[in-house]
């Protein structure tokens, strides 16, 4: 991990001291590119509703809120994975109790490098981006990162999408009316780092900061679910994750979900991956 470690927000400490208070299974969702820690808003509620304290920290120095977002665009340039692993990290340590981590695309693949640090009860990555090792390139990934990694500049910016661009990487599966709708609610700019780090993991001697430790014992339960018609993270991707994680001697589980893209978790029928979710959670690590 990196030696700086960002600081926490005032409402992130609170949220923690908050969950320590209530006793319960703490449950830390982390949210990916383009997205902000409010678009858990209804996964946090239907485990709050089922026993667990819900905690979403966001990426150091995110902005409050989407509109606020789009003003600031260089608000997200420059972040990096280890440096929001490392945030999140900050976060657990100070829990009385080891929390489920849940994460969604690079939210999902920071969720199995928390896992990796033996410091999770049990993990669910959600159409997580891939780590150094995981080999797939699929041409619909390429594409829907091209926005970003076309132009090497980006690696220092905060990039958005377009509106057809988010219909390919995101919503391809929907209809131009919800697609339109999760585009205004939740698309915020995104950090450029995170994609060129991923995309040349398998080329870097030292393995870069995608790198997950997926053979520690102490990792714990882990599931991966994945969007059958994903085109930013397709199932390729998600299998090749899977069949490295199902050699850690813990329990290691994948489901698919049929006729889902990138959207899954925000999207109308975000319900069915949450109950998915909530069910290995409440398996593995009791409220």
């Amino acid at each position: 991990m990196t030696a700086s470690v960002p600081l926490l927000t005032e409402w992130e400490i609170a949220e923690i001291d908050a969950a320590n208070e209530s006793g319960r299974t703490p449950v830390v969702f982390v949210h990916g590119l383009w997205l902000l820690s409010s678009s858990w808003k209804a996964w946090r509620e239907l485990f709050d509703d089922n026993g667990y304290a819900s905690l979403a920290p966001g990426w150091p120095d995110d902005p409050d809120t989407v509109a606020e977002a789009r003003e600031h665009p260089e608000a997200f340039a420059k972040k990096m994975v280890a440096q929001v692993t490392d945030h999140y990290l900050a976060a657990i340590a100070r829990l009385e109790k080891r929390p489920v981590v849940i994460g969604h695309s690079f939210g999902g693949l920071i969720a199995q490098k928390i896992a990796g640090e033996g410091v999770a009860e049990a993990t669910i990555s959600i159409d997580n981006a891939p780590f150094k090792g995981v080999l797939p390139l699929p041409v619909s990934a390429l594409k829907s990162a091209s926005p970003v990694l076309t132009n090497p500049a980006n690696i220092n910016r905060g990039v958005s999408l377009t509106f057809e661009q988010f219909v390919f990487g995101w919503a391809n599966n929907l209809d131009e009316t919800e697609a339109r709708h999760l585009y205004e609610t939740y698309h915020v700019p995104a950090a450029g780092a995170p994609l060129f780090q991923a995309a040349t993991a398998n080329f870097n001697p030292f393995g870069g900061e995608t790198s997950v430790d997926s053979k520690n014992p102490d990792r714990g339960p882990l599931l991966i679910i994945a969007g059958e018609k994903d085109n930013t993270v397709p199932l390729a991707i998600s299998n090749a994750s899977y069949k490295i994680q199902a050699k850690n001697p813990g329990v290691t589980e994948e489901i698919v979900i049929p006729d889902r893209g990138h959207s899954l978790i925000i999207d109308s029928g975000w319900r069915t991956v949450a109950d998915e979710a909530l069910a290995f959670a409440q398996k593995y690590a009791a409220a």
